[in-house]
């Protein structure tokens, strides 16, 4: 694909259009994210219907790419360049810049939001396709050009690019609040945190790890690289690693081996909204999808959620695994996920674990462990504390 290497990026979002009254501040979130993912390297502005990037000389468009292709609320973007509100600008700006690309064949596609320039979107279309076609000796391809050059026509200049990039679309991070994911050493919580990013929730992370079992190290190094890969997408990021161990012993003391892996995580849902109310969370992510494991059954599902009295989220819940591992792989994280690392569900699964759970009867056998709730606080007060850029 084609990327001019302007000198200006030109962001479109999607959803944010649609906001009404609120679109400013939706689109005030967008710029906090594309300035903190850019640094020092560009000047990031508002537009109506868009916002655009001003590039400082010798920036590495490659990464920048990169950048932009992920970051939530971001519909499709494009290397341009800009020129005076002019028809004359215009031809000279499009005759550099196509002098430098090879095609036989091309489209125009023109948006005009400043409605007092004195042609239409149509006409300059007409003009800059005569031109194009006697200076540069090329034919005109409505259907499937070689490029598309696409010119828009704002208040006080104009921009030309040609291919669009697609991003990822959604809500910027942080307009939809904060929510805190259950990220576990697999693949599926990883997708999770990354689809709720994407609409907007600005996610905290909570792994529980178990020392007392080998690779204790291992997993926490692993946990640490998805949450970096993750944060490549929603900014700064804080991980809680919560300790398990003695929580863990409890539910083996008291809990019957077919019910340990439900108690498990309500267990891990009651550490999940302390940690909640520490950073100030409306909800809790998990990355479940109906039955795809015994843990999530409905009955199950019902089980595990009553134990928390936040909304509980899965994003993944009617994925199926192929889905999920597409995603995985789409967004950097499927080769850290499938490492090898022994976590805590792993360990607690029965040889025959309860498919269909009933919330009153887990709740009992539940109540028979002494001090849990002095468990829980003390797991999330050890709990080590980790803010990744």
């Amino acid at each position: 694909m084609l990327m001019s290497k302007g000198k200006y990026v030109i962001v479109h979002y999607g959803e944010i259009g649609l906001k009404g009254q609120n679109r400013s501040f939706f689109e005030g979130k967008l710029i906090k994210s594309l300035r903190t993912a850019l640094g020092g390297s560009s000047v990031v502005r508002r537009q109506y219907g868009k916002i655009t990037v001003e590039l400082k000389p010798r920036a590495d468009l490659d990464s920048m790419k990169r950048i932009l292709e992920r970051i939530p609320g971001i519909a499709s973007f494009a290397f341009a360049e800009k020129c005076k509100l002019s028809l004359a600008a215009l031809k000279k700006t499009v005759l550099v810049l196509l002098s430098k690309e090879n095609f036989k064949t091309f489209g125009i596609i023109t948006r005009r939001s400043n409605k007092n320039f004195p042609r239409t979107s149509g006409e300059v279309n007409v003009i800059l396709g005569d031109y194009i076609r006697t200076r540069l000796h090329k034919k005109v391809n409505l259907t499937q050009p070689d490029i598309t050059l696409r010119v828009e026509i704002s208040e006080k200049e104009i921009f030309i690019y040609l291919n669009k990039l697609k991003g990822i679309g959604g809500l910027p991070v942080g307009s939809s609040g904060r929510a805190v994911v259950l990220l576990s050493g697999g693949i599926d919580s990883p997708v999770a945190a990354f689809m709720a990013a994407k609409r907007g929730l600005k996610v905290v992370f909570c792994h529980i790890l178990n020392k007392t079992m080998a690779g204790g190290r291992v997993g926490e190094v692993k946990i640490t690289n998805l949450v970096k890969k993750l944060a490549e997408i929603q900014g700064s990021s804080m991980l809680y690693t919560a300790p398990f161990a003695e929580i863990q012993k409890a539910i083996i003391a008291h809990i019957p081996a077919e019910s340990r892996m439900i108690v498990y995580r309500r267990f891990m849902m009651k550490i999940a909204e302390q940690i909640a109310a520490k950073e100030n969370a409306g909800a809790i992510i998990t990355g479940d999808s109906v039955g795809q494991v015994a843990s999530q059954t409905l009955e199950n599902l019902n089980c595990v959620y009553g134990a928390a009295s936040l909304p509980v989220l899965p994003p993944l819940i009617g994925m199926n695994k192929e889905e999920i591992i597409g995603i995985a792989k789409q967004i950097g994280t499927y080769e850290l996920s499938i490492l090898p690392y022994p976590d805590c569900c792993s360990f607690l699964i029965a040889k025959h674990p309860e498919t269909r759970g009933d919330l009153a009867t887990i709740e009992k056998i539940e109540g028979t462990i002494p001090n849990a709730e002095k468990l829980v606080e003390e797991s999330v007060e050890k709990a080590k504390m980790m803010l990744i850029k």
